[in-house]
């Protein structure tokens, strides 16, 4: 999904190769195109802004969690660094608010944030935004590429859904895996007869086709028989300005079943109470059953190599207290 104004650019290598996002991004298709690929030993976010400013770096490949960090710590980072080189960052990996792009090109407003869409199963396909243009569709991942075709579905009673309704999206396409490994079990619950990967990711399509991604339909918390996506709860914490990062998870309830709680690391020498938080957002306009009710504080939220949020981790240290 590189174009011809970009392939001579140079790009910063921050995510593991192992991972999808990083083989087919800086093990083949820079290289391939003949671009400048620079190879950081680890992740550090200041090793990588020095690489920026050494090697003049164009692009940035990110997942959400670094994007968010370089908002945060935007005014030390721009004292520091001389980024002039820097024109485009390419998020991926997990959704990425519309609060954060705000505040990014706030902070930045000389590069361009381009979403991408993709699952280690599709192999890249899915969905990709290459125009500044189509970036300003804050929120969105972008329209389908052009080797897959997508459907929207109830995941409760597989019926299809229209334009700009929620459900779990569906691609197939030449991209798409053939199964996994010596699991046919596994094989048969993703993939069905037809071929079509059920990717386990609540979006919705809008009447110009471009994806939004709203959180993962395994993730979602049940409050009272509603849904309630963490993403959107992660959005509106970030934007608080002694919030670091943050992360939203079920806790169990007698009555309830689950309410939405946060674990929040908070900037140096924050004193933020768990009462702030919770004040914070219910001022936010969110409905009454997606409003938070219990908040931790944690010194960094556990994340993967591709960035996503570790909340099997989180769920499991806030239940063995109970």
């Amino acid at each position: 999904m590189l174009t011809e104004t970009s392939m001579h650019g140079t790009f910063i290598c921050t995510v593991p190769m192992f991972h999808t996002y990083g083989l087919l991004t800086f093990a083949m298709a820079t290289v391939a195109i003949g671009s400048t690929v620079v190879i950081l030993r680890r992740f550090e976010l200041n090793d990588m802004m020095a690489a920026v400013e050494k090697y003049k770096a164009t692009t940035l490949l990110l997942v959400p969690p670094v994007l968010v960090a370089m908002v945060n710590e935007a005014d030390s980072i721009k004292a520091k660094y001389d980024l002039s080189s820097l024109k485009t960052v390419r998020c991926g990996g997990a959704p990425l608010s519309k609060e954060a792009t705000e505040g990014f090109l706030e902070k930045y407003p000389t590069v361009n944030i381009f979403q991408a869409y993709a699952l280690t199963e599709s192999n890249g396909g899915g969905a990709f935004i290459d125009t500044v243009e189509d970036s300003r569709r804050f929120g969105t991942s972008g329209p389908l590429t052009s080797d897959v075709e997508a459907r929207i579905v109830d995941p409760d009673t597989g019926r299809f859904m229209g334009i700009n309704q929620t459900g779990e999206l569906w691609l197939k396409g030449p991209t798409i895996a053939k199964g996994y490994f010596k699991n046919q079990e596994a094989t048969n619950e993703t993939i069905n007869a037809e071929g079509w990967l059920k990717t386990g990711d609540l979006c919705y399509i809008d009447e110009d086709g471009f994806v939004f991604v709203v959180d993962r339909l395994k993730e979602l918390i049940k409050y009272k028989g509603y849904q309630v996506p963490p993403a959107e709860l992660e959005a509106l914490l970030i934007t608080h300005p002694d919030i670091l990062d943050a992360a939203v998870i079920p806790f169990p309830d007698k009555e309830a079943g689950q309410y939405p709680m946060a674990y929040v690391t908070r900037k140096v020498e924050s004193n933020l109470s768990e009462k702030q938080v919770i004040e914070f957002i219910s001022k936010q306009q969110v409905a009454p059953y997606k409003k938070i009710r219990k908040v931790a504080f944690i010194n960094s939220i556990p994340k993967t190599a591709s960035g996503k949020t570790l909340r099997k981790d989180l769920i499991k240290l806030a239940t063995s207290k109970l």
